[in-house]
C-alpha cells in the first residue's frame, strides 16, 4: 500500500472531495483524521472508511479557529502518535462571491478565514510535530484560479486560493531541509456539491466553464485525490515547492 500507517489528517473530510480523500487515503493504508466542523458528516465519513476496512477517526474542527486548528493536530498525536500528512482540503466558495466592486467585506473576511487561515494554521501546528519526527508532507489545495484570471470572477476565493500557492512555495524552502515536503494541488472545475450546486443555477457560467476546457468536461474528485496520494506517498520525497495542476488543460488553452 502505498500510504501504508502514514497518519493523515484531512480537512474538510465531511463532503466532497475531503470525503474522497478520506476514502482513498485510508484504502492506500493510510491512518485517517477526518477534520470536519460538521459532526454528522464527519462521523459518517469515518463509518463509510471503517466499513471499507480503512481506519479513521473523527475530530470536530472549524479550521479558521486557532485552538481548534490545534486541537486536530493533538488529536492526531494522542490517537495514532503522530501526523505524517496534513491535506488541507477545506475550503468555501460563496455564491456571493464576485468582483471586488460588488463583495462585501463581510464576504472577503470568511473566505480568506477558512481559505487561507485554515491553511495557515494547520500548518503552525502540523509542521512542528513533522520536524520532530524528521518527515511530513504538507499538501495544500490551491486552484487553477491561482494562475490565470476569470472572466466568471470570484475574487475573494481567487485571492485566496493564490494566497495558498504563494504560502506553499514559502513553507517549501523553509522546511524541506528538517524533512517536511510542501506541494499544491491546484485543480481545475470538479464536479463537487460545492461547485455543482452553483453552476447548476448558473447554464452560462457552466457552459463557459466546459467551452474551455479541452477534454470537455469537469474532473472527478477521485483525479484530484490521486494527485494527493502521490504526493502523500513516498514516490513524491523529492517533489517540494510543486504547483501540481490538475485542470483537463484548461490552464494551457488559448483561444
Amino acid at each position: 500500500m502505498r500510504l501504508n500507517d502514514k497518519v493523515s489528517i484531512i480537512t474538510g473530510g465531511g463532503s466532497g472531495m475531503g470525503r474522497v480523500a478520506s476514502l482513498m487515503f485510508a484504502a492506500e493504508g493510510a491512518r485517517v483524521v477526518v477534520a470536519e466542523f460538521n459532526e454528522p458528516a464527519g462521523e459518517e465519513t469515518v463509518r463509510l472508511v471503517r466499513e471499507a476496512g480503512g481506519t479513521a477517526s473523527f475530530v470536530k474542527a472549524n479550521v479558521a479557529d486557532e485552538a481548534s486548528a490545534k486541537g486536530m493536530v493533538d488529536h492526531a498525536i494522542s490517537t495514532y502518535g503522530r501526523v505524517d500528512v496534513l491535506y488541507n482540503n477545506a475550503g468555501i466558495m460563496p455564491e456571493e462571491d464576485h468582483s471586488v466592486i460588488d463583495t462585501s467585506v463581510e464576504t472577503w473576511d470568511r473566505v480568506m478565514a477558512v481559505n487561507v487561515r485554515g491553511v495557515f494554521l494547520g500548518c503552525k501546528y502540523a509542521i512542528p510535530k513533522m520536524v520532530e519526527q524528521g518527515s511530513g508532507s504538507i499538501i495544500n489545495i490551491s486552484s487553477f484560479v491561482a494562475i490565470l484570471g476569470c472572466s466568471n470572477p470570484q475574487d475573494a476565493y481567487t485571492a485566496s486560493k493564490g494566497a495558498v500557492l504563494a504560502l506553499t512555495k514559502s513553507l517549501a524552502v523553509q522546511f524541506a531541509p528538517k524533512g517536511v515536503r510542501t506541494n499544491a494541488i491546484c485543480p481545475g472545475p470538479v464536479e463537487t456539491p460545492l461547485l455543482m450546486d452553483w453552476l447548476v443555477k448558473d447554464e452560462e457560467a457552466k457552459g463557459i466553464r466546459l467551452a474551455r476546457n479541452p477534454t470537455g468536461r469537469f474532473g472527478k474528485p477521485e483525479e484530484i485525490v490521486a494527485m494527493g496520494i502521490y504526493l502523500a506517498s513516498d514516490e513524491s520525497r523529492w517533489t517540494n515547492g510543486a504547483a501540481m495542476v490538475v485542470d483537463g488543460g484548461i490552464t494551457v488553452n488559448y483561444f
